[in-house]
């Protein structure tokens, strides 16, 4: 039994959900998004109720329950609040600059490595060493800002890299610890 899947949505006010053979739209103040469900799965929407269903029990579908409720909710969240992603990078020399649609990191190589900006999100340098990855999108936002990390990953010893806002970095001791 799929706990996340047998919740019941509530729509806010001033989003708009519309289905489509088996494409979930939702339209907000900040946008628009829709995804595909399976079909294994029927979504249906009464008095501002979205309840998603299973049509058998079969393992797949007993799988896609709880990943189509959650994928909705997400899709509400995100039109009517927005994600935010923070990233901060440590290090002597090491920063963020957005330009527009790239953003340009210094991270300790020869050159500075360029990345280009996803459509539908934004990135705010709050400082040199401080950026904000935001978007409606929560995969997009989520996978943007893993992009930004995998330039230059935290390392144990000294902590110096790009690390996720809040994100602990496991230390290590070093050369000390073998004696």
């Amino acid at each position: 039994m799929s706990r996340i899947g047998n919740r019941i949505l509530t729509v806010p006010e001033g989003v708009e959900v519309s289905i489509q053979d088996s494409i979930v739209t939702v339209k907000g103040a900040l946008g628009e998004l829709s995804c595909d469900v399976s079909n294994y799965i029927t979504v249906e929407v009464a008095d501002n109720q979205i309840t998603v269903k299973r049509i058998n029990e079969t393992k797949i579908a007993k799988q896609m329950h709880g990943t189509a409720n959650a994928n909705i909710a997400n899709m509400i969240e995100g039109v009517t609040k927005g994600y935010v992603k923070g990233l901060e990078i440590l290090g002597v020399g090491y920063r963020f600059q957005p330009k527009g649609d790239k953003l340009v990191i210094n991270a300790g190589y020869s050159h500075p490595v360029e990345l280009e900006v996803p459509a539908g999100l934004k990135v705010e340098g709050v400082s040199n060493t401080e950026i904000t990855v935001k978007g409606i999108d929560k995969q997009a936002v989520g996978e943007f800002a893993a992009n930004i990390r995998k330039v230059r990953q935290p390392e144990p010893y000294k902590g110096k890299g790009i690390r996720y806002k809040g994100e602990h970095i496991r230390r290590k001791e070093g050369k000390k610890a073998s004696k």
